[in-house]
């Protein structure tokens, strides 16, 4: 053991300082978890507040919070149907691209969305969608048809979400499944070629299996985002009008939590929160390793 760590001590080293980071910023604020069972308030210490028990978790039993339930898991499955597949689908496309000039133009202009934040995404979304003014009601317009109001439709609001967050994303999400392809021995498709089997073929039977381990990888972290939809995507884009189909769980912690000082009860939704994704994990991951043999550990 001892000569093991001393062989290796420089690329320990190396590692020191990122679990030190690990250390101080994810596991020592763990202790705050107590909060959900406290009367926690600012200006008094965590440990010195009173217990409350499960007093904090008393927006079970509240109509709203199981609506907001609702909205974060249908926005969420929706990102997912749509924003699983299509970086795989870009990937795939890319690769088949053979102009090396066109392929890098087309990896830039699909990878610069990712840098741009949710306030700037935002912004231009109000501007294209405005009603006065707005490009698309302009050309909706021109065509004969009505204004839309978009940006306080509950109708529109969720395939805004969607299609922004595709357009944002896929692009950037492509980088591991184009990593995944070069490790693809080249030998295969030229066998495969021999044999006479077309792109698709070549997809289907080389391609596609030889990214499944990054696909499974891929899909156990996802899984957890299912109570996560992100809320600086969401909340530049909420508003009185579409606050109905807007507001998830990371809206109704901040409205009613961390703004009127309920910090145990936002803490309680978070705690929960947690225990959910670290089951889809668990639950994926066991899933995966069954069918392919691929998982996290």
């Amino acid at each position: 053991m001892i000569s093991t760590l001393y062989k290796y001590r420089w690329q320990y080293m190396m590692i020191l300082p990122a679990v030190v980071l690990l250390f101080l910023f994810n596991y020592i604020p763990m202790a705050g978890i107590q909060i959900a069972f406290r009367d926690f308030k600012i200006g008094s210490s965590v440990w010195g507040s009173s217990w409350v028990g499960l007093d904090n978790f008393s927006f079970f039993t509240e109509p709203q919070f199981w609506k907001v339930v609702q909205n974060t898991l249908y926005i969420s499955v929706l990102k997912f149907v749509f924003g699983f597949p299509m970086p795989i689908l870009l990937a795939l496309m890319i690769n088949e691209v053979k102009n090396s000039t066109f392929k890098r133009f087309v990896q830039s202009v699909s990878y610069l969305p990712h840098f741009f934040s949710w306030i700037v995404v935002a912004y231009i979304l109000q501007s294209f969608l405005t009603l006065d003014g707005g490009l698309a009601n302009d050309l909706i317009g021109r065509l004969g048809g009505d204004p839309i109001f978009f940006l306080g439709s509950t109708e529109w609001f969720r395939p805004m979400i969607v299609s922004s967050g595709l357009w944002k994303e896929v692009g950037w999400n492509t980088i591991l499944y184009l990593a995944a392809i070069t490790t693809i021995d080249p030998q295969l498709y030229e066998a495969a070629k021999v044999e006479g089997a077309g792109k698709l073929a070549q997809i289907r039977h080389i391609t596609l299996p030889g990214m499944l381990p990054t696909i499974s990888i891929v899909l156990i972290l996802s899984i957890p985002s299912l109570i996560n939809v992100g809320m600086d995507q969401i909340y530049p884009m909420m508003n009185s009008a579409n606050q109905d189909v807007a507001d998830v769980l990371d809206t109704y912690v901040l409205r009613n939590g961390l703004k009127q000082g309920y910090f145990g009860m936002a803490t309680a939704v978070g705690l929960i929160s947690s225990v959910i994704s670290l089951l889809l994990v668990v639950a994926t991951n066991s899933a995966s390793k069954k069918l392919n043999d691929e998982g996290l550990w």
